[in-house]
């Protein structure tokens, strides 16, 4: 199949699955799982999380969040706007309950974690969470998950809210704070230590 083809039935299909979570939200179940599909457009423009709960369990619920959320940042905006990225984080994954645990799609934590510094010098959870960080990659272990509360407490793109985030980004507004923190991520070169 020709790439430009292949291209355009991407589009078509990103935009009908986009359209269908929007209309209806839960995939269904799996096993004794349910599972919502949430529309998170902005690294792409069809880009969906699944949110995992299991009924009638004292299991924290899970959310997958491929590359929109990452432990301590959030993905490109390839396809997408500050506005979507903002809605997706912030009005879609944010209002997840605070203990849900974030499986991310890719481990960039101890980098994420040195940007977050950068933007919050004198943020206590961000100096703890990269040391613990530093001490799992040491060991071999993950850093995945972390918590949706917990990413409220370093992740800068979930904090665009925060007068001290703002006052970095020299905005007022969240949705400006982030564009301006995106843009200033992808320019970021990390120091090594």
């Amino acid at each position: 199949m020709a790439p430009c083809v292949q291209n355009e039935l991407a589009g078509l299909f990103a935009a009908n699955v986009g359209a269908a979570v929007e209309r209806f939200g839960v995939v269904g179940g799996v096993g004794s799982l349910n599972v919502k599909c949430l529309a998170t457009p902005c690294h792409t423009s069809g880009h969906i999380c699944y949110f995992v709960t299991k009924p009638n369990s004292s299991e924290a619920p899970a959310v997958f969040t491929g590359d929109t959320l990452f432990v301590a940042g959030c993905g490109k905006f390839f396809e997408g706007t500050p506005e979507e990225m903002y809605r997706a984080l912030i009005d879609i994954l944010g209002r997840l309950p605070p203990e849900t645990k974030v499986y991310c799609g890719h481990e960039y934590t101890i980098n994420n974690l040195k940007f977050a510094r950068h933007v919050e010098p004198t943020n206590s959870a961000i100096q703890e969470k990269l040391s613990w960080a530093k001490a799992k990659y040491d060991s071999g272990e993950p850093s995945i998950p972390s918590t949706i509360g917990e990413e409220f407490t370093y992740n800068p793109f979930m904090r665009v809210r925060e007068t001290t985030v703002q006052q970095h980004a020299r905005e007022t507004d969240p949705v400006r704070t982030m564009g301006a923190l995106r843009k200033e991520k992808d320019a970021f070169r990390v120091p090594k230590e």
